[in-house]
């Protein structure tokens, strides 16, 4: 019997008899043809803005460092007693995914990592691009903002 034969065929238990296991594969490199450019991946530059009753300022700073931690894509995080401000780049194929991912981020973390239970109240979800050329004309956030979690 050739090895992982009896991984298989317990995995193969359930599956119907005479069930056949689909196989799928990713070309890699210049084999991948990647079809509409539209359909790739882009990056997006979300800023998600959270405003609720205040809290413990360490409470805060604590769940965003935690938030930072679990999800190091995290740029910078920005806080008050009442309000946060979470900057990060999202990779996703379009703004409506960017967008969906980002509005989801406070909600399925206000538990691991005890972020208080403040909604959101504004969202901005701009394209790589469009990032940059703020930055050229001197919009969007300073280049010298330390990535991390710093108080208003």
């Amino acid at each position: 019997m050739r090895p992982g034969a009896a991984m298989a065929r317990e995995a193969g238990a359930a599956r119907a008899v005479g069930e056949e296991r689909a196989l799928t594969s990713v070309a890699a490199g210049d084999a991948f043809d990647a079809g509409d450019p539209r359909d790739l991946p882009r990056l997006w530059h979300v800023t998600l803005s959270v405003s609720g009753e205040e809290a413990p300022l360490k409470e805060v700073r604590r769940g965003l460092e935690q938030l930072a931690h679990d999800h190091p894509f995290l740029l910078t995080s920005r806080y008050a007693n009442d309000h946060a401000e979470i900057r990060y780049w999202e990779e996703a194929r379009d703004l409506h995914d960017a967008a969906a991912v980002a509005l989801r981020l406070w909600g399925e973390h206000r538990q691991t990592a005890k972020l208080p239970p403040w909604e959101i109240v504004g969202l901005e979800v701009i394209d790589r691009e469009t990032y940059h050329q703020r930055i050229a004309e001197g919009f969007g956030p300073q280049p010298a903002t330390p990535v991390g979690v710093h108080p208003f």
